[in-house]
C-alpha cells in the first residue's frame, strides 16, 4: 500500500527530501541550545561573569533565529510536497475511475468514489505532511535528547526508561481500538454522501411529492450514526492527552526530586545541568506528544489510504487486447448465442442465447416490457459490458478485438436519461466532435429538432446549460443529446428510449431527419411506442431476456402475440384519447 501511494509523489520528490534535511538542522540547533544555556548558568550567572552571559546569550539568540529559518523552510517544503502529492493522487484516482466499466463503478458507488477523492485524499495528504516533518523531527529530538540526558546524568536516564514504555503501550492500545471505528465512520460517510447526492439529484421529485421531512429524517439518521461512531473513536483517542500529561508531570516530579539530591548530596550535577535536563524533558515529552498526534492522524489516514489504494488497485474488467483493431469497416452487427449477466452469474441472465444479424445501414426497432433485456442487448454493442458467453460482432469482428475508444467513437448511444454538462449548448454539442463547425452543429441540431427551441433562447447556441441540464425540459435535453450523438458521425446510432419525452409529431420528424440525413448509418431505436418504430426495416420483440420475435411491423402484427397485445393496447388508448 505504501509503495502504491509513494508512486504519486512524482515531481515533488525534491521538496519531500528537503523537508527532513531542514528539520534535521532545526533539531540539531534545538538540542544544542539547552547545553549552551547550562554553560551560561554555571559559568556566567553563578560566577557573575557578564562576558560569558553576553557571549552565550548572543549565541542562543543567533541559534534561535537560524532554527526559526530552518523551521520555516521545512514547513514550506512540507506544505508544497503534501499538496503536490495530493494533487497527483487525485489526478491518478480520477484517471483510474475514467477507465472503470459500469460494473466497476457499481462496485464502489459514485458517492463512495467522491468521498475517496475528497475526504480520504485530504486525510492522506495531512498524514503525508506529518510523516515527512513531524515524524522526522520528533524521533530525532527524542533520540538526541535522550543521548544528551544520558551524557549529563546516567542516573536520571532511568526515569525515562521507566516512563517511556508505559506511554508507548498506552498509545498502541489507543491505535488498536480506534482504527476499526474510523474505518466504520468512513463507510458511513459514503452512505451520507449518497443520501445527499440522491436528494440533490432528485430535488424536483422530493418537492413535488412533499417529502422534505422524510428526506430530513433519513439524513438525520445517517448523520447521527456518523456522530455516534466518530464520537466513540474520538473518546478513545482523547486518552492520548491525559496519558501524555501524566508522563510529563511524572518526569518533572522525579527529576526535581532526584536532581535536587544529586546537586545537594552528591554534587554530581550542577544547577545549569538540571535546568538543561528540564529542557530536554520538555523536548522529549513534546516530541512524544507530537508523535502521538501524528499517529492519530496516520490512524485516521490509514483507513483513508486503504480506501484510496482499493480504487487504485481496481482493474477495469473491460480492457483492450494486445493488438486491438483501430478501424471499423461498416455498421453491421451480429449476435452469436450471446448470454449476459450483470452479476456475472450464468444462473442470473439478463440476456439469454441471443442470435441476431443486422445489416449495415439497416433501421432496427426494439420493443418489449420493462426488464425484457432491451437495454442489455444494445449496451453490449459499444462494449459497455462484456458478454459471459457468445460473441457480439461489429463490422465483422468481435467487439473485444477493437480498441475501446475507436469502438465507442463509432457507436453513438443516446440514453433516455442522458446527461448534459455545465457550459453552453455549443460546448455540450461539441462533446460529439470538438472540431465541429457552427454549420455542422446547426445541421445536427436541425435533424434532432433542437434548433427551433435553441433559436428561442436569447443567447441561442451560447445559452448556458446548468449542471445536469436542469434549466431545459426533458424533451429538450433528449433532442440535444441526439444532436450531440449525430455530431460524431457514427457508423451505428443507438437511441435507447431517447425520444420518450417528446411528442409524437417531433418524434416522427426526428426519425424522418435521421432517415434522410444519415441513410448509411445503422440505427437502432428502442421505444415503448409502436408508432416510433413501426416504419423500421425490422422490429425485434424482447421478452424475459430473450428475442421473442423479429420482423416488419405487418409481419409481427400478424404472427407475434406480444407485439399484437402491445399494439392493440396502444391503439385502444389512442382511440380513447381521441374521443
Amino acid at each position: 500500500m505504501i509503495k502504491k501511494l509513494l508512486a504519486n509523489v512524482g515531481s515533488y520528490k525534491k521538496d519531500s527530501l528537503m523537508t527532513p534535511v531542514y528539520v534535521a538542522g532545526e533539531v540539531a540547533l534545538d538540542v544544542i541550545m539547552p547545553l549552551i544555556m547550562a554553560m551560561m548558568i554555571d559559568q556566567g550567572i553563578e560566577k557573575g561573569d557578564a562576558g560569558v552571559i553576553l557571549r552565550d546569550g548572543g549565541l542562543l539568540f543567533l541559534l534561535s533565529l537560524l532554527a526559526l529559518l530552518l523551521g520555516t523552510l521545512g514547513g514550506r517544503t512540507a506544505a508544497i510536497a503534501s499538496a503536490g502529492f495530493a494533487r497527483n493522487l487525485r489526478h491518478n484516482l480520477f484517471t483510474r475511475i475514467q477507465d472503470f466499466s459500469f460494473s466497476n463503478i457499481d462496485r464502489f458507488s459514485s458517492a463512495s468514489l467522491i468521498t475517496r477523492m475528497t475526504t480520504d485524499v485530504t486525510n492522506v495528504q495531512n498524514a503525508y505532511q506529518m510523516i515527512i516533518r513531524i515524524l522526522v523531527r520528533s524521533p530525532l529530538v527524542l533520540i538526541f535528547s535522550l543521548v544528551m540526558v544520558s551524557t549529563i546524568s546516567p542516573e536520571l536516564m532511568t526515569i525515562y526508561l521507566v516512563v517511556l514504555p508505559i506511554l508507548a503501550i498506552g498509545l498502541a492500545l489507543v491505535i488498536k481500538f480506534a482504527h476499526p471505528l474510523f474505518l466504520k465512520v468512513f463507510r458511513i460517510y459514503d452512505k451520507l454522501n449518497n443520501v445527499v447526492q440522491e436528494n440533490l439529484q432528485g430535488v424536483r421529485v422530493v418537492k413535488s411529492y412533499v417529502r422534505e421531512e422524510q428526506q430530513e429524517e433519513i439524513f438525520d439518521k445517517v448523520s447521527e450514526d456518523v456522530y455516534r461512531n466518530f464520537t466513540l473513536a474520538q473518546r478513545i483517542v482523547s486518552f492520548n492527552m491525559p496519558l501524555m500529561q501524566f508522563s510529563v508531570y511524572t518526569c518533572m516530579l522525579l527529576l526535581s526530586w532526584f536532581g535536587a539530591q544529586l546537586i545537594v548530596e552528591q554534587s554530581s550535577l550542577t544547577t545549569g545541568e538540571l535546568v538543561s535536563m528540564f529542557n530536554y524533558t520538555m523536548q522529549i515529552l513534546m516530541s512524544l506528544m507530537m508523535m502521538s498526534m501524528a499517529f492519530v492522524q496516520i490512524l485516521i489516514a490509514r483507513t483513508s489510504a486503504e480506501r484510496v489504494v482499493e480504487v487504485l488497485d481496481e482493474e477495469s474488467d473491460l480492457k483492450n487486447t494486445t493488438d486491438p483493431l483501430t478501424s471499423i469497416t461498416d455498421g453491421s452487427i451480429i449476435f452469436e448465442n450471446v448470454c449476459f449477466s450483470y452479476a456475472n452469474d450464468k444462473d442470473k441472465l439478463a440476456l439469454a442465447h441471443a442470435n441476431l444479424e443486422i445489416a449495415s445501414g439497416e433501421v432496427i426497432g426494439i420493443i418489449g416490457g420493462t426488464g425484457s433485456g432491451k437495454s442489455s442487448l444494445v449496451q453490449l454493442i459499444p462494449r459497455l459490458y462484456d458478454v459471459i458467453e457468445g460473441h457480439v460482432k461489429v463490422g465483422g469482428h468481435d467487439v473485444r478485438d477493437y480498441d475501446l475508444a475507436v469502438l465507442r467513437d463509432q457507436v453513438s448511444m443516446v440514453l433516455q436519461n442522458n446527461v448534459l454538462f455545465s457550459g453552453t449548448i455549443n460546448d455540450n454539442l461539441r462533446w460529439g466532435n470538438e472540431e465541429a463547425s457552427d454549420e455542422e452543429i446547426r445541421r445536427v441540431a436541425t435533424i434532432a429538432q433542437a434548433d427551433p427551441f435553441i433559436q428561442e433562447f436569447p443567447d441561442k447556441y451560447d445559452t448556458l446549460i446548468s449542471q445536469g441540464g436542469n434549466n431545459v425540459s426533458g424533451g429538450q435535453k433528449q433532442r440535444l443529446t441526439i444532436a450531440r450523438a449525430l455530431l460524431k458521425k457514427p457508423k451505428i446510432l443507438i437511441l435507447d428510449d431517447s425520444t420518450s419525452a417528446v411528442d409524437t409529431k417531433t418524434d416522427r420528424s426526428i426519425r424522418e431527419g435521421l432517415k434522410r440525413e444519415i441513410p448509411g448509418t445503422t440505427t437502432i431505436i428502442i421505444s415503448q411506442r409502436i408508432n416510433s418504430i413501426e416504419d423500421a426495416d425490422r422490429i425485434i420483440v424482447m421478452d424475459d431476456g430473450k428475442i421473442n420475435g423479429i420482423g416488419t411491423h405487418d409481419e409481427l402484427l400478424a404472427n407475434n402475440k406480444i407485439y399484437q397485445e402491445v399494439y392493440h393496447s396502444q391503439q385502444k388508448g389512442f382511440g380513447e384519447g381521441e374521443e
